[in-house]
């Protein structure tokens, strides 16, 4: 991610490597160790209670549910990237407007989700 010139990068591939680690990854993780574990002094009931349930569950399906936890935030991170590219409409009628994200760096600015090349939710 850096060059020769000490200049911080940012290709699609880089940014989609990223928010594998810091969104996907975080949120499996963490939902995962919310079931375990429900944090704070007075957890909600619903909480409590959907961690009783996993507690209770055969080891095999405790690694079913991470699974399904596992899919459901790369859906979202997914579905996120389709709406980045412009596959995934959120206006209605024909003339809709596009979403730009840019890396800005101290010495450049990149356009991550350059509609010419591959779409981030493809390299998902």
């Amino acid at each position: 991610m850096v060059d020769k010139l000490n200049k911080f990068t940012m290709t699609p591939d880089e940014f989609v490597t990223i928010l594998k680690t810091v969104v996907l990854k975080s949120a499996v993780d963490s939902t995962k160790e919310l079931l375990r574990d429900p944090p704070g002094r007075s957890p909600s009931e619903k909480l409590k209670e959907m961690s009783a349930w996993y507690s209770k569950l055969a080891p095999e399906d405790r690694t079913v549910v991470d699974e399904i936890i596992n899919e459901s935030a790369t859906s979202a991170v997914f579905g996120f990237l389709c709406v980045l590219d412009g596959v995934r409409a959120i206006e209605d009628g024909k003339d809709k407007g596009t979403l730009k994200l840019f890396y800005e760096g101290k010495d450049n600015s990149i356009l991550v989700n350059d509609r010419t090349q591959f779409g981030l939710h493809e390299l998902l």
